[in-house]
């Protein structure tokens, strides 16, 4: 897997597809290493004609652990931002950009259509405020604007979002992740049970980190609203959301569309926060549909 240290931390990334075609960038969410993004969807993208760029954000993957920055109170941080108290993290969700736009950078990258999922979603939203020029085109899924006027999660996500395994055993993990998985995930597309697991141990063996979950969640908690920002962009920007999404409102969907000028909002009946298998070949239209007439015009 290559590796490159951009920012000042070792980013791991892979690419799928000719690297003569338009790249797609994709960013993925809390705690999520490339191998969320499901390969049928990558395998979809590559076939509609775009070379594809999956990174691990850091903290998750066969990125750079940021340990020595220590381990912030998941809860206490909860509570805080709760109260609309500041919430302090090692680093930001604008750390997070600039590893994004070094690795385009790192690797002669002038621009890419850029797709972000959930935090990713945040963070390719502050990638298009802050370096435009990179961002041909962007596309926000289950993402939301950090207004704290989105609701939250529902209760019972809430509530095993601040558990951990029962134990550290493999299989222990997995349940645990299969449970999160069952709790966010689209109530009318079921993805089988085999699949589910197949998917989760990619995301497992990929690796994960709980500190490293704990440092992104205090980036999250501790943005500032991004809609100001996002009221200059002038790039096409595609907004997709589910309307069953019990981890990100689908208010944060709306909320998005509207601040970014002339978006485009596609709101998906019955999908939660997850790619389920029979969703991926209209992700992947919507998403190339929408890259693909940017290039038509350029």
């Amino acid at each position: 897997m290559p590796k490159v240290t951009v920012n000042n931390t070792e980013i791991a990334y892979e690419f799928s597809g000719s690297k003569d075609n338009p790249v797609l960038l994709l960013i993925h969410g809390l705690a999520s290493p490339l191998t969320a993004w499901p390969e049928s969807l990558v395998a979809q993208l590559v076939a509609e004609g775009f070379c594809v760029l999956r990174f691990d954000n850091r903290d998750v993957g066969q990125s750079q652990k940021l340990d020595t920055l220590g381990t912030p109170n998941l809860v206490r941080n909860w509570l805080k931002s709760k109260f609309f108290l500041p919430v302090s993290s090692p680093y930001s969700l604008n750390d997070m950009m600039a590893d994004a736009e070094s690795l385009l950078d790192a690797l002669g990258i002038e621009e890419a259509h850029v797709v972000g999922a959930s935090m990713g979603g945040m963070i390719a939203q502050l990638l298009a405020i802050h370096a435009p020029k990179k961002v041909k085109t962007l596309t926000s899924i289950m993402s939301t604007t950090g207004s704290r006027k989105v609701p939250g999660p529902t209760k019972p996500v809430t509530k095993h979002l601040m558990t951990r395994p029962a134990e550290s055993t493999a299989e222990a993990i997995l349940a645990h992740n299969l449970k999160t998985w069952a709790l966010i995930g689209s109530p009318a597309y079921v993805t089988p049970e085999s699949e589910q697991r197949d998917y989760i141990k990619g995301i497992i063996e990929r690796g994960l980190s709980g500190p490293g979950a704990a440092r992104q969640s205090a980036a999250i908690m501790a943005a500032s609203n991004r809609a100001k920002g996002l009221k200059t962009l002038t790039m096409p920007s595609l907004v997709i959301h589910g309307d069953a999404d019990p981890l990100v409102n689908v208010a944060g969907g709306y909320d998005t569309a509207k601040a970014i000028p002339k978006a485009r909002l596609e709101i998906i009946p019955g999908m939660g926060h997850d790619f389920p298998p029979q969703l991926h070949e209209t992700i992947a239209q919507l998403i190339c549909g929408h890259a693909r007439a940017c290039e038509s015009v350029n």
